[in-house]
């Protein structure tokens, strides 16, 4: 883009197309000493600024030639789309959340889901929405990997800090504000990178997929984490209990053990919940059912929630969950 800015020189207003190559700065002379003029003064000054607009809007600009449902992002592990807040800017880092999808599904398929996503980006959240990679002979489509005993297709992980720090540089997400989240395999491989990394974002929020069968110890996670379970109580398909699948060959895991994982890796004393909630939530069909531990490792945070339905993102539960993200994440307004 050209950029033309005004030019005051010693004899008069000039307009120059491209001051960056305009060599025709006026001067003039006092007492036979050479002197700047004004205009040139004032001519770089409004390069100056005109230029940092110009690369503010070209960053913009870049970012928005990949994201879209038909056109994800690419890193070197894999690919992501993502849904901006319509007061995104680069000039300000942007919170985020992560949603990993189910089974079957694509990033693209999870930013179809408008109701959820609107809700997010409303309330000035980006969305990332990373896809999985379809395992060889699976009839179930794109998943992830880290379920114990199978063979990696790729290092999540790795995939899913290569995806925020493109994320960060493209969209200006801010990496201490990320909510992580995922639904059923997905929210099962949410756990898992709570479990591995605590760091990787400020707070997880998985919904109807924990730990899988063998169950993790306390001691295999990293570090105290900030974690609220949703899960339905007619889930046929993850269970709360968990069930097997492939004739046995792999087999989900038991939400309730997972809990006491996680009440061991914070530190909470005793096993009982200190706090429970059945009040209803704005935009749910029915309450949800929360209970949550108090009695743990400063800066740290673990909730269960259950809803009547069964295997599904509840109604109500985007606003919970960024409402909950608000309350436990430092810097952010505590919500009454």
């Amino acid at each position: 883009m050209v950029r033309k800015s005004l030019l005051i020189s010693s004899i008069g207003l000039r307009r120059v197309s491209d001051p960056l190559r305009s060599t025709r700065f006026g001067s003039f002379s006092v007492q036979g000493t050479k002197v700047l003029s004004l205009g040139l003064m004032i001519s770089l000054s409004v390069i100056a600024l005109s230029s940092n607009a110009g690369q503010a809007e070209d960053i913009q600009s870049t970012s928005q030639f990949c994201g879209a449902i038909d056109d994800p992002c690419k890193v070197p592990l894999g690919e992501y789309n993502v849904s901006l807040p319509n007061n995104a800017s680069t000039a300000e880092k942007i919170p985020a959340v992560v949603f990993f999808h189910g089974a079957g599904r694509s990033g693209g398929d999870t930013l179809k889901n408008t109701r959820m996503t609107k809700t997010m980006n409303d309330r000035g959240y980006a969305v990332i929405a990373p896809s999985g990679l379809k395992r060889p002979n699976s009839r179930f489509g794109p998943g992830w990997s880290f379920i114990p005993g199978r063979k990696k297709m790729r290092d999540e992980l790795a995939f899913t800090r290569e995806l925020l720090d493109d994320a960060s540089q493209r969209f200006a997400v801010d990496r201490n504000r990320v909510l992580m989240s995922g639904f059923s395999i997905g929210g099962s491989l949410v756990w898992y990178l709570a479990c591995q990394d605590a760091s990787i974002a400020a707070a997880y929020a998985p919904v109807a997929g924990a730990f899988w069968r063998p169950h993790p110890s306390a001691e295999d996670c990293a570090a105290p984490v900030k974690l609220m379970h949703t899960h339905g109580w007619r889930d046929k398909t993850v269970p709360l209990e968990g069930r097997p699948l492939g004739g046995g060959a792999i087999y989900q895991g038991d939400v309730f053990q997972g809990m006491q994982v996680m009440r061991k890796l914070n530190g909470c004393e005793g096993l009982r919940a200190d706090e429970f909630d059945t009040t209803s939530v704005k935009g749910a069909k029915d309450p949800f059912w929360q209970r949550w531990w108090t009695r743990c490792t400063p800066g740290s945070n673990l909730r269960l929630v259950l809803h009547a339905g069964g295997h599904s993102v509840p109604k109500g539960w985007t606003t919970m969950a960024l409402d909950w993200f608000e309350r436990v994440t430092p810097g952010k307004t505590e919500l009454n």
